[in-house]
């Protein structure tokens, strides 16, 4: 018996490295510099001169640290050596009293009934990405740079009533496709508290993108608030969220809060759903018969662009969730413990690093069955029940989960069915992609595909 063709997978480094060996590796790739064990330890620990930094994947401790005591594990603050200059103080960095009154203006925007009023900014760009895609049916497509399109104009339409080929728009998403090369999400400082003289391993003019996409943004809020003043300002995701008043404070964001806030949607709701959509295209094309199924049941849904649609999409979701089990977005978060532990008989000291990766976590050895396979139908088994409940985490989970979850649930499922459901999609002989992590996991070359229209 043929054993299937697994997805594809970085080369794990198998040997110890000095740290200045490890810094380089890292530097040119997060996930090939760890070592193989990672995928079957429950726990380990990375020793450095400076401090001690602890990789948790048993899923009884992931649910201590997300879900059971978060606060006393807040983000580290080493995570925003790289991210700072871009995100500014947003609700992705921030930590205790700020970090709860920004999510207390953030997540009504994103509850309930919101999700089905952005669904129709979200069809209309899901639609004109199949457009854009059948344009080039009979040619050889990088469909990562595709998947960037199609999520950017989602946001785009969801937050600001615009699209894409909007010159702003344009100007933004050009800024964000340059930039997420530029600077990995987990910056080497997240394990090392480098010294000044040391560099900080992204290139020289990231701060300067940094700040290019911050004025870029500002001018979309500026544009905003002046119509919010006016009355004239649609109802959309950004108009919620720029009116939206703490409850316990009764204040709003401030433009400068804004734009840190519209800065981390954009690398949330554009960069991670990018590189999810990249990976679901991908593994449909390596397994074809489940990109048949998923055709058909797009046709026989007659998707309309009406919300209620998307619960007839069931394989498709599942599809979507073997693919976030595989391809995480963000591989890696970082916390710190406020004070001392005791994990795994191991005492865990004040002010330690606790690294949790969705990338070994979803890919372990003694939590998932063949975890490197790709088996959507396994979210139909009891295995969904018992791995999926803390050993999946592709939005994290507890009260720091990802706000927009749902969004990009719905999101991924729209694109992927209405892609496959016109066209198909097939590999390229020698144009195997391999996973690299930057600001998420992309492949190190792009993801060619093969695009060709869909008989039957």
């Amino acid at each position: 018996m043929t054993m299937q063709k697994r997805p594809p997978k970085p080369q794990a480094r198998s040997a110890r490295v000095s740290l200045r060996q490890y810094a380089k590796l890292f530097r040119q790739d997060i996930l090939s510099a760890q070592p193989a064990k990672l995928y079957r330890a429950w726990m380990a620990e990375f020793k450095t001169p400076f401090f001690q930094s602890y990789m948790v994947n048993q899923p009884e401790l992931v649910k201590t640290v997300l879900k059971e005591r978060p606060m006393d594990f807040p983000k580290s603050s080493r995570i925003s050596e790289g991210l700072r200059p871009l995100l500014g103080n947003s609700v992705f960095l921030t930590n205790g009293e700020q970090w709860k009154r920004q999510r207390r203006i953030i997540d009504p925007a994103f509850e309930g009934g919101r999700l089905k009023d952005t669904f129709p900014a979200m069809w209309a760009a899901s639609v004109a990405a199949q457009s854009r895609l059948a344009d080039q049916a009979g040619q050889v497509v990088e469909i990562e740079e595709l998947a960037s399109h199609a999520a950017a104009d989602v946001i785009f339409r969801t937050l600001f009533s615009i699209p894409i080929e909007d010159d702003l728009a344009s100007e933004v998403f050009h800024e964000f496709r340059a930039y997420q090369r530029s600077q990995p999400i987990l910056n080497l400082a997240a394990f090392l508290p480098l010294p000044r003289w040391m560099p900080r391993f992204f290139r020289r003019d990231t701060k300067a993108a940094a700040q290019r996409i911050r004025g870029l943004i500002r001018q979309l809020t500026d544009q905003r608030m002046a119509a919010i003043k006016a009355g004239t300002a649609p109802d959309d995701l950004a108009t919620k969220i720029m009116t939206t008043k703490d409850p316990d404070t009764g204040e709003t964001f401030s433009s400068e809060e804004m734009v840190d806030q519209v800065a981390i949607f954009f690398l949330a709701g554009h960069e991670t759903s990018a590189s999810a959509l990249g990976w679901g295209l991908y593994l449909l094309a390596m397994y074809p018969d489940w990109q048949d199924r998923l055709a058909q049941e797009a046709r026989d849904a007659n998707l309309t662009g009406d919300f209620s649609q998307i619960s007839k999409l069931r394989l498709c979701r599942d599809v979507f969730r073997e693919t976030l089990r595989l391809y995480p977005p963000v591989p890696m978060m970082v916390r710190e413990a406020s004070c001392p532990e005791h994990f795994r008989d191991r005492d865990v000291p004040k002010g330690a690093q606790i690294v949790l990766s969705p990338w070994h976590l979803h890919r372990h050895e003694r939590i998932w069955s063949d975890p490197d396979a790709f088996k959507p139908e396994r979210w139909q088994s009891d295995e969904a029940k018992t791995c999926g409940r803390d050993a999946y985490i592709p939005f994290s989970a507890g009260p720091r989960v990802c706000t927009g979850a749902g969004f990009a649930m719905v999101e991924g499922v729209l694109l992927l069915s209405l892609l496959v459901r016109d066209l198909r999609i097939e590999t390229v002989e020698g144009k195997d992609p391999i996973p690299e992590a930057h600001l998420t996991v992309r492949s190190r070359d792009g993801i060619w595909l093969k695009i060709t229209p869909r008989t039957a």
